[in-house]
């Protein structure tokens, strides 16, 4: 079981953060990990992403990572700043190689049979599904699955509380990615620890 796989079993849900203020970052980092959402990505959408990941890395229990990491320049900007883990939304040869390299558990989005072939040319076998419901939902994750046993997903966009458990009842899936245990804003503390234990609670029996 490799370093990303392992990360990708954690908990089922993989909360996608975009924090837009500093000072957010922490107390919602705590709510997460007090409701067991360990295993936190926080996007590379605003200037605040990377001094949030070097922040939230000081709570306890939590494993924060990048996602939207989409050239090498990225790469290296998310591990200065501490990240454990990269996600991207899509994979091209110079990403995947540079991550490889740097030997970060990686995570990139796929979407059809030829970026998982891409995928599998370079010794990777754990997908990020991204846009999951734009690209097809489920029936295409399954039709896609069919052909590649080896590999393993994490269908992210469009995912919230009312179909995750339909995404997660799928062999191959190992967790899910949503936004939805992470509202934009100021942390409701409470709300977002609530979230997280009903998130939880989707695990596959």
């Amino acid at each position: 079981m490799n370093a990303i796989d392992t990360l990708m079993r954690v908990a089922p849900v993989i909360p996608v953060i975009v924090i837009d203020e500093i000072e957010h970052a922490v107390p919602l980092a705590e709510a997460l990990v007090a409701g067991g959402l360990r295993v936190l990505e926080v996007t590379l959408r605003t200037e605040a992403a990377l001094p949030a990941i070097t922040a939230m890395k000081q709570v306890p229990g939590a494993i924060v990572g990048a996602g939207t990491v989409t050239n090498a320049h990225e790469l290296d900007a998310a591990l200065a700043a501490g990240s454990e883990f990269i996600v991207s939304p899509g994979l091209t040869e110079p990403l995947g190689k540079a991550a490889i390299a740097s030997g970060v558990p990686f995570l990139p989005g796929i979407a059809n049979a030829g970026d998982i072939m891409r995928g599998l040319d370079l010794g990777l076998t754990q997908f990020k599904f991204f846009p999951a419901m734009a690209a097809g939902g489920l029936p295409a994750l399954k039709a896609l699955a069919a052909p590649f046993g080896q590999c393993r997903f994490c269908p992210t966009g469009g995912i919230g509380p009312d179909n995750a458990g339909e995404w997660l009842a799928f062999d191959p899936v190992l967790c899910v990615g949503g936004s939805w245990v992470s509202p934009k804003g100021a942390p409701d503390k409470i709300e977002i620890e609530r979230l997280a234990r009903e998130a939880v609670a989707l695990r596959r029996r």
